[in-house]
């Protein structure tokens, strides 16, 4: 075969891969259809494997394709962060790292973080993303994050943990709820309200560790909403739509009618971890770790 892949092959099968529409995939190329569809067949020829199965009406991937795909987007990813960071190295800064989050880390572990980074390392720049648990998990496995910090415990292979900070849980009611602390002994006395919790999309072992706080008073929660955004829970707790059950340290920051009861007496704990790829080639990463390690967070 005469043919090489180049680059265009593969942003070319990127972009069909995500539309499969020719039409939508080569407007977004701002190339023609015929000129799409030949470079697509240039490229299973080189690949001697067919990555689309093609009808009238449909484009769909081959199994190939789809392996093709997850790799492709991997590799894309890696070329765009290094340009990115030959760019920085070329204007005399050292480099960049794109960490993802859950909502409590920003409170406590990741200011202290950020701060320790900016004055030991001050030409890293950091990018900062506010993400569920899965959403990190998957975009660092693909190289489109550096570094998350998650309430999750099992991981998929290839990634590295690091417990960065245990927290326990309070309950947060509205400002004018009659409980208070004095009168509180356990959930129990609060079976009858709504909750409104996390939804198991943040995390499911989260949100089972959450509901258990219930089960081991002996009730099963009735939950009204669900979020995956702490902001939004702590808004509804304060119009009145129920009450919620969060780790401790994400009651701090916000200025809403709302008040909070620890939860002391129950034996649930929840950790944040920081997460990361250990095939990540990443200087900046390297860095943000070398700082995890030799400074405990919490």
């Amino acid at each position: 075969m005469s043919y090489q892949i180049e680059l265009r092959h593969l942003r070319y099968f990127q972009v069909l891969a995500e539309e499969l529409n020719f039409r939508k995939a080569s407007e977004r190329l701002f190339i023609a259809q015929p000129g799409l569809s030949r470079q697509i067949k240039q490229l299973e020829e080189i690949l001697e494997a067919q990555l689309f199965a093609r009808t009238k009406r449909s484009v769909r991937l081959t199994p190939a394709g789809e392996f093709f795909k997850m790799e492709i987007d991997r590799l894309l990813n890696q070329l765009d962060q290094t340009r990115k960071q030959v760019g920085l190295i070329h204007q005399g800064d050292f480099g960049e790292i794109r960490i993802g989050f859950v909502g409590s880390a920003i409170h406590h572990v990741l200011p202290r973080l950020i701060t320790g980074i900016n004055r030991k390392y001050p030409n890293i720049h950091t990018s900062l993303d506010e993400l569920p648990n899965h959403a990190q998990v998957s975009m660092i496995q693909k190289d489109q994050l550096d570094l998350g910090f998650v309430r999750v415990t099992s991981l998929p292979g290839g990634l590295e943990s690091r417990r960065v900070h245990e927290d326990s849980f309070s309950i947060v009611l509205p400002e004018n709820h009659p409980m208070t602390v004095e009168q509180f002994e356990n959930i129990g006395q609060l079976r009858e309200e709504k909750f409104i919790l996390f939804s198991s999309e943040y995390s499911s072992e989260y949100y089972d560790k959450v509901v258990s706080i219930c089960r081991d008073q002996g009730f099963e929660p009735t939950v009204s909403h669900k979020s995956i955004h702490a902001f939004t829970i702590f808004k509804l707790v304060e119009n009145g739509l129920g009450i919620a059950i969060v780790p401790t340290s994400l009651v701090d920051g916000y200025e809403l009618r709302i008040k909070s009861i620890p939860l002391t007496n129950i034996p649930q704990r929840t950790q944040l971890s920081a997460i990361w790829k250990n095939s990540n080639r990443n200087t900046s990463l390297k860095k943000a770790l070398e700082f995890l390690f030799e400074k405990e967070l919490d």
